[in-house]
């Protein structure tokens, strides 16, 4: 770990990342200023949990003369690049950063990366799931053999969750860290895990990337600083991930639904079964009835935790235990009630269209769909087909509700949505959703845009659907 005392930082954003980073870092010595956007009432929340320290702060804007004595510019995951502070720095020569990247510096034990466009969230929780049940088969077992207590143990954050900055001045050499990263992390790091996974890479925030290349390229950084005892896990499904077979330095697994080469290792589903392939051995892990799951892709997402497992060296029977108990993350296809016949999902994490498409697959049952929120620049074409054919009913909202409606129109003598409404806010839309909708149906809130329209967090938005779902009489 480097030393930080007396190095200056500038911290680009106030909220779960940039609060945390800055914590840590004015612990190590650093001089920390943190700049925010927002004005300085509504960093009051922000501030009070910093209370204390001797922390900077520069509210409402991002002022170039921050950098004149700075040493780091630190960017918290929503920020853009095209900031021209962020421009500045770099013309001045002031090295990028992000808390994910200090962590890595800093973290003493092993560290498993999972990044793709859709089902990061799902598959990280799961594999920590399997981490933690392999390290309490682990202690169970010691404690017989000589009765003594083991207390390693998994830590599971990144992108999602707690930052793990705020816990890596307690991780010991023998525990695990599991992190979710994204895309805006990754263009800032120069450290991989030591396993690496890309689930998959379609098209997703270009609203910041701007084309699929440079999309792709900071996705392809969690491989390259890998050496060649190193792991990669790639999707075989997916052509963006497994394009970047070339980029692998160390060893390859993989998964995906397709039969497995015989050099191979990694998993596979064949006739209802996933299996894992090792060493030429065709293992069973589970039937599909097995898997707690609505969707294909959910069972793509338990094979790349299973193929990351194995990656990591979990024992079988851990990773087993942790699958068959697992019943998803909060916010994806997460059953919210059923009233009067009809089940309300909330699936407030599908942010792009791509994952609205793997919600509706999830499903027999006529659809009515609630979507909208925020534009990605990402195309609509694909899920608007799939609605002319799958959704009884559509209900969009949210500042992206006109550019889906012209999609949908594209098709104007298909003969679904029967109806199209749209709502201003989610709120109303979830009352529009209630007025169509009819027992046996399904109510699926799978937004296929950003929050930020009028959330802070898809977390947000999931738990006012929720919220507003069960106040449904």
């Amino acid at each position: 770990m480097r030393d930080w005392a007396g190095t200056r930082i500038v911290i680009l954003g106030a909220a779960r990342q940039g609060v945390a980073l800055a914590r840590w870092l004015t612990k190590h010595g650093a001089t920390v200023t943190l700049s925010d956007k927002r004005s300085e009432s509504e960093l009051a929340a922000s501030r009070a949990t910093l209370s204390g320290l001797p922390i900077k702060w520069a509210a409402g804007g991002h002022p170039l003369d921050l950098l004149d004595h700075a040493d780091v510019l630190c960017l918290s995951g929503g920020v853009p690049l095209s900031l021209p502070i962020v421009d500045a720095a770099i013309q001045r020569g002031i090295t990028l950063s992000n808390d994910t990247q200090i962590f890595m510096e800093a973290v003493p034990c092993k560290t498993i990366g999972i990044t793709g466009s859709a089902g990061k969230t799902t598959t990280t929780t799961l594999i920590g799931n399997m981490a933690g049940e392999s390290y309490r088969l682990k202690a169970e077992h010691n404690s017989q053999l000589s009765n003594l207590q083991t207390s390693n143990r998994a830590y599971v954050g990144g992108n999602i969750g707690d930052p793990l900055i705020n816990y890596v001045d307690e991780m010991k050499p023998d525990d695990l860290a599991i992190l979710e990263i994204s895309s805006f992390q990754l263009e800032q790091m120069t450290i991989s895990p030591k396993v690496a996974a890309v689930l998959n890479i379609t098209p997703n925030h270009l609203d910041r990337h701007g084309t699929m290349e440079a999309y792709t390229a900071a996705k392809a950084r969690i491989l390259e600083f890998q050496s060649d005892k190193d792991i990669a896990v790639l999707g075989r499904d997916d052509a963006g991930a497994w394009n970047l077979r070339a980029k692998v330095k160390g060893k390859l697994h993989s998964f995906g639904f397709s039969k497995m080469d015989e050099e191979a290792e990694g998993t596979y589903y064949d006739d209802g079964i996933l299996y894992l392939y090792d060493h030429h051995v065709d293992i069973p892990l589970l039937r599909r009835d097995q898997v707690q799951l609505r969707g294909d892709h959910n069972i793509g997402n338990v094979l790349a935790a299973f193929a990351v497992g194995h990656a990591a060296g979990f024992p079988l029977d851990a990773m087993l235990t942790a699958a068959e108990d697992f019943h998803g993350v909060p916010h994806r296809l997460e059953l919210v009630r059923e009233l009067r016949g009809v089940r309300w999902y909330n699936d407030s994490i599908a942010t792009a269209p791509e994952r609205t498409i793997a919600g509706i697959h999830a499903f027999e049952e006529p659809i009515v769909l609630l979507l909208g929120g925020r534009d990605k620049d990402l195309p609509w074409q694909d899920l608007a087909a799939l609605i002319h054919e799958r959704v009884d009913h559509v209900v969009l909202f949210g500042e992206a509700a006109e550019k889906i409606e012209k999609a949908l129109a594209a098709n104007a003598s298909a003969q679904r949505p029967y109806t199209l409404k749209r709502a201003a806010h989610l709120r109303e839309a979830v009352y529009e959703a209630a007025e169509v909708a009819e027992p046996g149906d399904i109510v699926l809130f799978s937004p296929g845009g950003t929050s930020y329209d009028e959330f802070n967090n898809f977390e947000e938005r999931g738990e006012k659907f929720r919220l507003w779902v069960q106040e449904l009489l």
